[in-house]
């Protein structure tokens, strides 16, 4: 394609509201192959409103392409400071779980920084378990079900890490998230209850049975929410710092449990 027609095709992007249009101009036009009906395919899906990463088929993750599938949630940058807080707290072959795992990407992540773990990542949405196990491959094992329910029982008490991106938007906020978000993904990959934190609850009163003495949580919250958050896990029994990442404007609780 010519610049004129790469400037065209930014130009038709911009109008439909987006803001990096010339970046995503030239992801499509990577992504068409130089074949003009399936870029023409591709640019309507956009046009209409899907999500780029839907798109494309991946979204870019930490220094990877994570795959992602209609639905599933898709990786915001923001979730890297969950992934530098728990992989300065890991060695090779610690146990790992990757919480409400959506496409697996903090996992692929956290391979991807601290070498070979004993990974296990779980979530509820079967879309999400199918894209995350494809993500993951043979470098971790993907479980389906609520919360710790899957997980292995060789886990239980011998767990070093847990790390989540659990849903944290208030029920009542939903409605107001980007139309991307809250018309494409699903709904249980976003709602986190009347406050936004029933989740958080549910995995603060579960993660003590799974953890090692001295094992830690990670897991995002909003800004705002952080304080909350971490008053549910001290509850628990935790000892509790809140991290906040100006570069990517990320939010985590990390509590630890104590012991060893």
């Amino acid at each position: 394609m010519t610049p004129s027609a790469r400037d065209a095709l930014a130009s038709r992007l911009r109008a439909a509201g987006s803001v990096y249009a010339e970046d995503e101009a030239d992801l499509l036009l990577a992504a068409g192959g130089g074949e003009p009906v399936r870029l023409r395919a591709l640019v309507q899906r956009r046009l209409g409103g899907e999500p780029l990463e839907y798109v494309l088929g991946w979204a870019a993750f930490d220094g990877h392409r994570v795959r992602v599938t209609d639905g599933v949630f898709v990786p915001r940058a923001r979730t890297a400071v969950v992934v530098a807080e728990a992989a300065r707290r890991l060695h090779r072959y610690d146990r790992v779980v990757d919480l409400c795992c959506g496409a697996g990407a903090i996992a692929v992540a956290l391979l991807g920084r601290v070498g070979a773990l004993d990974l296990v990542a779980a979530d509820v949405d079967p879309d999400a378990v199918a894209v995350a196990a494809e993500n993951i491959g043979d470098r971790g094992i993907v479980v389906a079900g609520d919360l710790f329910d899957p997980l292995p029982e060789r886990l239980r008490g011998a767990v070093d890490l847990i790390a989540a991106n659990a849903p944290y938007v208030p029920t009542d906020a939903v409605a107001t998230m980007p139309t991307e978000a809250r018309d494409h993904e699903h709904r249980v990959a976003l709602d986190g209850g009347a406050d936004g934190l029933d989740v958080h609850r549910r995995i603060a009163a579960g993660a003590g049975e799974w953890l090692r003495p001295g094992g830690v949580v990670v897991i995002e919250v909003s800004r705002e929410q952080a304080a909350r958050s971490a008053t549910v896990f001290e509850a628990c029994g935790f000892v509790v710092d809140v991290v906040h990442d100006e570069t990517v404007d990320g939010t985590c609780v990390v509590a630890g449990l104590p012991g060893a």
